[in-house]
């Protein structure tokens, strides 16, 4: 598969990496004015010009897909500090590039009605999801803290820097036939690129999730 862009010329430059995409995750890039260039879940990311990184939902063990992790660990420890987001699978390999561990759960997170809690405001949102391993939160490493969590099983359902832009959940949020509640990641996330981007500036992603997910009457 090569890479493929659309919207070439949009902003800013977002790079996804295709672990068995949706194309509502595209949407939700594109409707947003960004440029998106599409590429292979093993593709060499050193050669790829981006503004910030997408990583896909897709299906498996994310213990699996070794070259994804390491490509996402040169990422990581990259200088320059590229904004990250990442949904389901992405999510998984994001976790194992920062270090934690993942496991096979006895029957998996699946549906349109799995409650969320968000760590940062103690709210919970109804998330759709659809996967059958999950990262072990006793295996963050330093600077990473658990972002949601399931208020069910108490599984982990994302992570997030403390002071990096990165960040990514387990769940759906641009499920569009199920709850939309956290559809404003998307928003988070392409604010962040572009502060960084335009101004130079790192918003510190974990306090922006915070004030975007408060409660407003």
């Amino acid at each position: 598969t090569t890479p493929k862009i659309y919207n070439s010329q949009g902003s800013p430059r977002i790079c996804v990496v295709d672990c068995g995409l949706k194309y509502n995750q595209l949407r939700c890039f594109l409707k947003r004015g960004a440029r998106v260039e599409v590429v292979p879940w093993n593709h060499d990311l050193s050669t790829v010009e981006f503004d910030g990184l997408f990583l896909s939902n897709g299906p498996g063990d994310p213990s699996m897909c070794q070259s994804t992790v390491e490509n996402l660990h040169k990422v990581l420890k990259l200088k320059k500090k590229i904004p990250i987001f990442g949904i389901c699978m992405g999510h998984q390999l994001l976790s194992l590039a920062a270090g934690c561990k993942s496991f096979k759960m006895a029957y998996g997170n699946r549906g349109h009605n799995q409650p969320a809690l968000h760590r940062g405001t103690g709210r919970c949102f109804m998330t759709s999801q659809n996967h059958g391993f999950a990262i072990d939160s006793a295996t963050l490493p330093e600077g990473w803290e658990e972002l949601f969590s399931n208020a069910n099983d108490k599984t982990n359902e994302g992570i997030v820097h403390r002071e990096l832009p990165y960040f990514s959940v387990q769940f759906h949020p641009e499920h569009t036939a199920g709850p939309e509640d956290l559809d404003c990641l998307f928003d988070v996330f392409l604010e962040t690129v572009k502060s960084k981007l335009q101004r130079g500036i790192d918003l510190n992603v974990k306090e922006k999730l915070i004030k975007t997910l408060e409660y407003h009457q």
